[in-house]
């Protein structure tokens, strides 16, 4: 549970639909739609968009920097956290999204966060893709093991199997002595204990924004505004000449309930930023770069 004011998350959540629905996501379901499926993973998207902003305040007063400046905002990609278990992977979390027309479209490793992780895409362009992340369970110690193991036996029967599986929010009770625990062995094995299965950040897509049409440009403003800017492995990652450039907010720290009804006060989710180059062939780029991914990831660490 999250420390909110009833008024304030109503406000909150009434402007995330307004601001999901400008992010040129087509929300239309066609009556073929509707015949074929009873699943529409476009409403899939509008409930993750809306959990995030109602995690997030922050988020939604820097969407609305951009579209006072005149910006359409369109977003890039969500981001989803995990484990490699069997009952809560990437493959379990991308049936969804593969329900809803995505495909599998590229596979990562990140040898230093120990983690692997696919994307997927929709042949609506308008939709965003997703890139689902899993920490490799097996280069941690028999500690980490069964605290994550403790977890996930707390799901219920099906759970899982859910079509709104990947916004089930946290769905285990935790205590913040196990949040410190993970969190002395990995930052992201204790924010998915802590948080569950939600997006974990949002992407402004920079190629379509008017005003604005570099990084560094981009984090000035943000920065003006209040918002403190990840300066890991430099404030913009990556280059034109790995096709992205990318850079990220620090995530907002929020008042987080744990076991016993307890308050602590712990880093949330970021909201990042992505400029794509055309390869060689004139296309975007539609990938991701690990290198840079990988100091993205530190956007939720404690300590920045």
């Amino acid at each position: 549970m999250i420390s909110f004011k009833n008024e304030l998350l109503n406000s909150v959540l009434s402007n995330a639909i307004f601001a999901f629905n400008s992010l040129h996501l087509n929300t239309t379901v066609t009556l073929n739609d509707t015949i074929m499926s009873k699943f529409d993973v476009r409403e899939l998207l509008q409930k993750m968009w809306e959990d995030y902003v109602g995690l997030n305040p922050h988020v939604l007063e820097i969407h609305n920097i951009f579209v006072e400046r005149g910006d359409d905002v369109y977003n890039d990609h969500i981001a989803i956290r995990t484990y490699n278990h069997p009952k809560v992977c990437v493959d379990v979390l991308a049936r969804p999204f593969l329900k809803g027309g995505y495909k599998e479209a590229g596979n990562y490793r990140f040898e230093e966060k120990k983690l692997n992780a696919k994307h997927f895409e929709h042949e609506d362009e308008s939709l965003p893709k997703v890139f689902i992340s899993e920490l490799r369970l097996e280069e941690f110690d028999q500690e980490l093991n069964d605290i994550v193991t403790g977890l996930i036996d707390q799901i219920p029967d099906g759970v899982n199997q859910e079509d709104y599986f990947p916004v089930s929010k946290r769905v285990w009770d935790v205590s913040h002595e196990t949040y410190e625990k993970l969190l002395e062995k990995s930052e992201y094995a204790a924010w998915v204990a802590a948080f569950g299965f939600r997006a974990n950040h949002f992407t402004v897509y920079v190629n379509k924004l008017k005003s604005l049409d570099n990084l560094k440009d981009l984090n000035e403003v943000v920065r003006e505004n209040g918002f403190l800017i990840n300066e890991s492995g430099g404030e913009v990652k990556g280059s034109k000449e790995v096709y992205l450039e990318q850079s990220s907010t620090l995530a907002g720290k929020i008042d987080l309930e744990f076991s016993g009804g307890k308050m602590y006060r712990v880093p949330a989710c970021y909201y990042e930023f992505a400029l794509r180059y055309p390869l060689e062939n004139g296309k975007l780029f539609q990938g991701f770069v690990a290198k840079s991914a990988d100091k993205i990831f530190e956007s939720t660490d404690v300590h920045r």
